[in-house]
């Protein structure tokens, strides 16, 4: 098909200094969690994006100096011949595609924690970094701010040589620009402060610097936090904000202005999850830069639908497009759009399962798609299973091996696992039958996507619905029932894959431990587990919602209680309310709507008892009762610690249980016992995928559906065939 005419603004080509994007579509810096010690990754991951239509790729955060490194993030960085080589990889392969290659140079200054280096940083005054105890910075003196110039400009040689297009200053997220910037963080009363030409000095000088090497050659870009939301204890849109870029606009220094929000303490107010900000959220602080600068300006906005696309470059809000999220969601969503193929954009869900890594319960790193490179591993997305899996499995997001034999594959169970292994398998050629006992698709996620503030994560269903439907291979069944054992030996399918999901356990067992709580029973009306509590099952005006599950089902059902009249209390043995939400970015705002809503919330207790009677008395225990001296002679039968026995009472009307998730499993174990049968059925095998094979995170579930798509026609499809790995071996490297 052809392109709607309408977007043909959107593939407009533009100048970018010496460069020329040939569309709107731009890749910000964006952290994969693949750094430089996997270039391999790192370059198939844009290259896939280059040839889906991105015009530009950008690295992520690249560290110019080992004094400013951050080896818990894993980023990128460029100091020496080594780095220059494995970009070099990267800048190649996006230029094949006729695409533009970014760095973003950065030094983090105050923040750095130089854990790798074991160096200090300069930076304006000697400051402890938020995300680390005890990691100092030391006060710049004048011939130190004049050493790092010249590392911002040694590391702009090194990306020319490395074939880069697009030379940026990163000044967001707190880096150290930004930082001298800052009222709040400089101090100073020399040149380097006070004044704010004065606080913008060593940003100018930076800038300078990288031109001096690359004029001519590469654009420059300048990244920018507008905003850091921290009203006059940081940079303000009204204040400095505009204010700088109109200083640098004046002094010729930029060919690009990429700019966003970003709290230092918080960058989930940038890299923003759908709970909390919808698309186009940065606007009212970013919009006007478009009036002051005079070269081109690119902002983010998890902009996901052409049409918002289209409105943001003809309303002059900015001229060209960024995304990172929605980049990794959907690699190709240019090229969809240019075919004329809007409708089969996969949209990025806000559900932030792919970004940053945390320190002592602070974010750091840089952008996006983000508790995966939270953990220190390679980012995954939960609409995109290929993801950082392009070049050690060898996915792409558009192509797929042709089916090995004709088959019929029965794919039973509508959830996100069963849509996406019924997706892959009909994008390979299998005759796909998909049924669901319902008469909906999307499993639990129908219910999640009730929750407050996650409408949008039903983008997952909706999108794999859209694809089904274009494919004359594939026939969903609605409604059809719980399928048993007997049904499926008599379906006539050549394999069988069982998407069944998982469902929340009622006895109160988890991950607190594998035994029942004494007292605790769903049967019961006074206990409900998620799926009752869904269903509709009564609950009464005091409510404790118990979590050992650690991340939205808990604090998304205490926030529905509570909006339902219910008075709630939210009780988990983690220090913290939803830890796993400290990932997504998601906490701090979740935490605050607890006390607005005055939901009371009990860390790190659990309970070891409950007794039903007129109402229910729950029995809790510190989690740390036991003491902290361990016995020195080990005796059988008998705890190395005195136990502890002290425990408090917590009245309530009902219990909700989201402590634990049991695999719905019995289906497969019933034709697991009639293997001797599957010959004369025609039936070669049976698989599991998904919560059916053990309760997962969503993204999660999708991949292994994606998985056993791919690979039902491998020797043993029930394992993952091995995968590439990138790694330092003693004398060589392997994975180039």
């Amino acid at each position: 098909m052809a392109r709607d005419p309408r977007y043909n603004p959107l593939f407009e080509p533009i100048a970018i200094g010496p460069k020329t994007l040939r569309n709107r579509f731009f890749q910000v810096p964006q952290c994969t969690g693949a750094g430089s010690g996997k270039p391999g990754a790192n370059a198939m991951h844009r290259e896939v994006k280059a040839e889906g239509g991105w015009a530009a790729l950008c690295t992520e955060s690249c560290m110019i100096h080992p004094e400013t490194d951050q080896p818990v993030a894993d980023v990128s960085t460029l100091y020496d011949e080594a780095d220059i080589i494995n970009h070099r990889h990267m800048t190649d392969s996006v230029h094949k595609w006729g695409a533009l290659a970014g760095v973003e140079l950065c030094h983090a200054g105050g923040l750095s924690n130089a854990l790798s280096s074991r160096a200090v940083s300069a930076t304006a005054h000697q400051f402890v970094t938020p995300w680390i105890p005890a990691a100092h910075s030391y006060e710049a003196e004048d011939g130190d701010f004049l050493r790092l110039i010249d590392l911002y400009r040694e590391a702009a040689k090194r990306a020319v040589q490395a074939g880069f297009d697009i030379v940026y200053v990163h000044g967001t997220h707190g880096a150290l620009p930004v930082q001298m910037l800052s009222p709040y963080h400089n101090r100073r009363t020399d040149r380097w402060g006070g004044s704010f030409e004065n606080r913008a000095r060593f940003w100018v000088e930076v800038l300078h610097a990288i031109r001096s090497v690359v004029d001519g050659q590469c654009a420059v870009a300048n990244r920018f936090s507008i905003d850091q939301l921290s009203g006059p204890e940081g940079v303000e849109t009204g204040e400095d904000g505009l204010r700088f870029v109109e200083y640098i606009t004046r002094l010729g220094l930029v060919d690009l202005w990429d700019v966003n929000i970003s709290s230092l303490h918080e960058w989930g107010e940038d890299a923003a999850p759908s709970r909390f900000q919808k698309s186009n959220h940065q606007a009212p602080w970013t919009r006007d830069v478009k009036s002051i600068a005079k070269v081109p300006v690119v902002g983010v906005g998890r902009f996901t639908d052409p049409d918002e696309m289209l409105r943001v470059v003809r309303s002059g809000q900015y001229d060209i497009v960024g995304c990172a999220r929605p980049s990794i969601a959907d690699p190709w969503l240019p090229r969809k759009i240019d075919e004329g193929r809007t409708d089969d954009i996969t949209e990025c869900i806000g559900c932030n399962q792919c970004i940053a890594r945390f320190e002592y319960g602070v974010p750091i790193g840089c952008n996006q798609c983000i508790a995966r490179f939270e953990y220190g591993v390679p980012i995954v997305c939960t609409q995109n299973p290929t993801a950082l899996e392009e070049y050690r499995r060898g996915w792409h997001p558009e192509r797929f091996a042709a089916r090995a034999q004709d088959e019929l594959v029965l794919v039973v169970g509508g959830g996100p696992a069963g849509l996406e292994a019924a997706r892959v398998l009909g994008k390979r050629g299998y005759r796909t039958h998909l049924i669901e006992a319902t008469t909906q698709l999307g499993g639990h996620l129908r219910n999640v996507a009730g929750l407050p503030g996650l409408s949008e994560w039903m983008r997952v269903v909706s999108a794999r619905e859209t694809q089904l439907r274009q494919m004359t291979n594939v026939e969903t069944m609605l409604g059809t029932g719980m399928a048993e054992a007997e049904d499926l030996l008599s379906y006539g399918a050549d394999r069988i894959v069982l998407a069944t999901g998982a469902s929340w356990v009622g006895d109160g067992s988890g991950s607190m431990g594998h035994a029942a709580i004494p007292g605790v029973d769903a049967a019961l009306s006074a206990f409900a587990t998620p799926e009752q509590v869904f269903a509709g099952k009564e609950l009464g005006k005091r409510v404790a919602v118990l979590d050992s599950d650690g991340y939205f089902m808990a604090v998304s059902l205490a926030e529905r209680l509570a909006d339902a009249g219910h008075d709630v209390t939210l009780i988990t043995a983690s220090d913290r309310v939803a830890p796993y939400t400290d990932f997504t970015l998601e906490a701090a705002n979740l935490r605050r709507m607890l006390r607005e809503k005055e939901i009371a919330s009990v860390t790190g207790h659990w309970v070891e008892g409950a007794h039903v009677a007129n109402d229910i008395q729950l029995r809790l225990f510190d989690v740390y009762r036991a003491g902290s001296r361990r016995t020195t002679t080990p005796k059988a039968g008998q705890a190395p610690r005195q136990p502890g026995t002290e425990a408090s009472l917590l009245s309530c009307d009902s219990v909700v249980l989201c402590t634990g998730r049991r695999s719905n499993n019995d289906l497969y174990r019933a034709l697991r016992s009639r293997a001797g049968e599957w010959e004369g059925a025609g039936l070669k095998d049976v698989y599991r995928t998904g919560d059916c094979l053990a309760p997962r995170y969503i993204a999660d579930v999708v991949f292994d559906g994606h998985r056993i798509g791919r690979e039902i026609d491998s020797a043993d499809p029930h394992h993952a065939l091995p995968f590439r790995r990138e790694q330092p071996v003693w004398g060589a490297m392997t994975g180039a």
